[in-house]
């Protein structure tokens, strides 16, 4: 079919397609008429991840992602939201919905789940595609009732986001303070055991510079010890030579007996000149010996003092060293009770500090998380309450209008088509060679059209010696 013919057909079926057309859009219209009038109401929500700490300044928990805006949307949807919304337009006391719960389910199963349903119909939740701006419209028969419930969901959904950032924190409240008192216990048993300790000790805990004193104490007192052993090691040694009859420096350089010693050197040599011219019983021979007798004796009153005094010496040092040792190991053991009990005490000091810092961080959690459960804002925002729509949303005239006028003129159309070719009709010339299967001889003028050509066409009688050269040549004899 080309357009021409199609352009012939609809000129040609223009009425009833005109009919089928007008009963189409008649019908949309009063359709559109006899339905009952919805409106819609939108709330707006902002819904983020900002959650407030406990001074009150947000706390960024990252960019929504598309799972939590889902989550969100589905919250919304959920029968725990729209049961809060029943409970709270009290559609349980209505008797006209318990009737038509009556009828639809003949009183089987819940009557709150099936308001639930009922109710649910008319919301439309949608998350906004480049933002966190979910968009909560209802759809009811008056205008108040779609901005309330509308609202109402609104709130439901803010109410149930808060509950579940309460409940955690209040279960976290719990197990805090139980678990507070066992810290606070725990650290009153290690002060117990440290005060014990130092009751016991009768010392307090021993710090490090205390030891530090004791520990140079004791570094000195070894020093002093090591001095002592040197200067007793030579006495000893001095006192075993003068014991064996060595001479002792002491002795050898002793002003007194080297001048004695050179007194007697001087008297036994006088002694032997004497004695050599005047004979040994001459008084001067008598008065030298008894020189000589009396310069020995000194010598030796004089040697045995010294030898007595490094012997006293030795002692002195012994008694000293044997002083410092005792001293030394005294402070020794001092120390090592010191270190012992500066371990032990630390140790109980150190579980002191752990017990007290445990005990700081689990009241600090306590706090905050009891400071969250009064806390009165969620994750979400009312962006925008919904006011009561001026106009119905439903049913929209105008569109259903437009729409039957496209429907029905392709309805029109199509009827045009079908009928053409259920009463197929010759509406040009060039469609009767095609439709007889005969050649075409001429065409007549209308009357009162005399000779003139129609449009598209030959002149008839060209037409007609064309037709007749087309014929085939007879046969001889016919």
């Amino acid at each position: 079919m080309t357009f021409g013919q199609f352009l012939i057909i609809m000129r040609a079926r223009w009425k009833a397609a005109l009919v089928v057309l007008l009963l189409t859009v008649g019908g949309a219209l009063a359709f559109s008429l006899a339905l009952p009038r919805q409106y819609t109401a939108t709330t707006t929500l902002l819904v983020d991840q900002y959650r407030p700490d406990v001074g009150g300044s947000a706390v960024y928990a990252g960019s929504p992602s598309p799972v939590f805006m889902a989550t969100q949307v589905d919250v919304l949807k959920s029968e725990r939201v729209a049961l809060q919304v029943v409970r709270a337009l009290k559609l349980a006391d209505n008797p006209e919905l318990r009737d038509e719960w009556h009828r639809a389910v003949k009183g089987n199963g819940s009557f709150d789940a099936w308001l639930i349903e009922w109710l649910q119909r008319g919301l439309e939740v949608k998350p906004s595609r480049d933002s966190t701006v979910i968009s909560v419209s209802y759809k009811a028969a008056d205008s108040a009732t779609a901005a309330r419930t509308a609202n109402l969901f609104a709130q439901s959904f803010l109410d149930t986001a808060l509950q579940f950032r309460i409940d955690p924190a209040r279960q976290n409240t719990a197990v805090f303070d139980s678990r507070s008192k066992e810290l606070r216990a725990q650290l009153e048993a290690a002060q117990a055991r440290l005060s014990a300790y130092q009751r016991d000790r009768g010392v307090a805990v021993v710090s490090d510079g205390a030891l530090d004193v004791e520990t140079a104490r004791l570094n000195e007192l070894s020093s002093q010890l090591v001095v002592l052993q040197s200067m007793s090691a030579e006495s000893s040694s001095r006192q075993a030579q003068a014991r064996s009859g060595d001479g002792l420096a002491e002795v050898v350089n002793n002003p007194l007996i080297m001048t004695l010693r050179g007194q007697l050197s001087t008297a036994e040599a006088k002694l032997q000149e004497l004695d050599s011219r005047l004979g040994s019983n001459h008084p001067q021979v008598v008065e030298t010996r008894a020189t000589i007798s009396s310069l020995r004796s000194r010598i030796d009153a004089e040697t045995r003092r010294l030898s007595t005094t490094v012997s006293v010496t030795n002692t002195i040092n012994r008694q000293r060293e044997a002083e410092i040792r005792a001293a030394l190991e005294a402070q020794r053991a001092r120390v090592l009770r010191l270190r012992q009990a500066r371990d032990e005490g630390m140790v109980l000091v150190r579980d002191v500090e752990a017990a007290q810092r445990a005990y700081d961080a689990v009241l600090a959690r306590l706090s905050q998380t009891s400071l969250e459960t009064r806390s009165p804002q969620g994750s979400a925002h009312v962006l925008s309450e919904a006011k009561e729509p001026p106009l119905p949303s439903s049913p929209n005239i105008i569109r259903n209008v437009l729409l039957s006028v496209v429907i029905g003129t392709v309805l029109a159309v199509a009827m045009a088509i079908v009928r053409e070719y259920l009463d197929r009709r010759v509406r040009t010339i060039d469609e009767l060679p095609l439709s007889l299967g005969l050649p075409l001889l001429g065409v007549l003028p209308r009357p009162g059209s005399g000779t003139a050509r129609i449009a598209g066409l030959r002149p008839p009688t060209l037409a007609m010696d064309t037709a007749f050269r087309s014929l085939p040549a007879p046969r001889e004899g016919s």
